[in-house]
């Protein structure tokens, strides 16, 4: 199966895994996919993960979600694509758009790599808007 836009795909199977209430799910693994993954775990948006590289020809990421105890919502409230293959975002430093006056985050590929908007900021890095969680 091909995917024209590996991110949405990837944005979309932890969505789709949240609403039907798993707890875990499987992801191909890239690059981009392992430090996006790393960034949400790093920002308590996912319980755990674990990247096996040795699993097919591609590897895949496990992402374990995270819940709230008592209310059973994701902690991911939503996750939306930026950037779109056919219409890709970008932004100068001082146009990052803030998720939730920075209470969410909005995921950065910058010239260093991604990262999120404060740290872009921080580095005085415009980039490609990759996605927002929160």
């Amino acid at each position: 199966m091909t995917h024209s836009d590996p991110i949405a795909d990837y944005l979309t199977r932890i969505r789709n895994a949240q609403m039907a209430g798993h707890r875990m799910v499987e992801i191909p693994l890239s690059g981009i996919k392992k430090t996006i993954t790393e960034i949400l775990y790093d920002h308590g948006y996912i319980f755990r993960y674990k990247v096996e590289e040795d699993n097919g020809p591609q590897g895949i990421i496990k992402i374990a979600l995270k819940y709230d105890r008592e209310s059973k919502e994701p902690a991911i409230r939503e996750l939306g694509r930026l950037s779109k293959p056919g219409l890709r975002k970008y932004a100068k430093v001082d146009e990052i758009p803030r998720i939730i006056n920075g209470l969410g985050i909005c995921l950065v590929s910058t010239s260093q790599g991604v990262m999120t908007d404060k740290e872009a900021r921080a580095k005085k890095l415009g980039g490609e808007l990759v996605c927002y969680v929160y």
